[in-house]
């Protein structure tokens, strides 16, 4: 059963500043969850953590293009949430913040769930026309040809 409530998505499509269908909008975030989620089943990450992330990494963009703040601005949105519209105990928002704020600053070292949520994302990145490269992602998993194909095809496909 999905974390996601009809009131964190009237939240999201109220805070999210950019095309609710574009390439950082809601495809892109049941995109990152699918492949979080599977990737969950092998390293082991906290299922909530990452259907949280998937849903909440990238409310804080401003614009589709370089944004270095938006992972920053997007675990202040946890934080706001939390206990509200996220279900989570604090250590669970420890590291769904930690997610959140480094995503998209190319880091390949963290807590499992931190890490599974990263790949998550950068296994997404066929919707702007880039393959992921296995030695940027921080998992094995994630790093896996089939896994890896699938995610990328599925980019694709938005």
């Amino acid at each position: 059963m999905s974390l996601i409530t009809a009131e964190l998505i009237q939240f999201a499509r109220g805070e999210f500043l950019l095309d609710w269908e574009g390439i950082h909008g809601a495809p892109h975030w049941a995109r990152v969850r699918h492949n979080g989620l599977v990737m969950a089943e092998l390293t082991g990450a906290n299922t909530r953590v990452v259907e949280y992330f998937a849903f909440i990494h990238d409310l804080g963009r401003q614009n589709d293009n370089h944004d270095p703040e938006h992972g920053y601005r997007a675990a202040l949105i946890a934080e706001k949430i939390a206990g509200d519209l996220i279900d989570v105990s604090q250590s669970e928002l420890d590291l769904l913040m930690e997610a959140c704020r480094g995503h998209s600053d190319g880091h390949l070292e963290a807590d499992v769930t931190v890490m599974t949520c990263w790949d998550a994302d950068r296994l997404d990145l066929g919707r702007v026309g880039i393959r992921p490269d296995p030695y940027r992602l921080c998992t094995e998993v994630a790093r896996g040809q089939e896994l890896l194909e699938a995610a990328y095809e599925r980019s694709l496909q938005w």
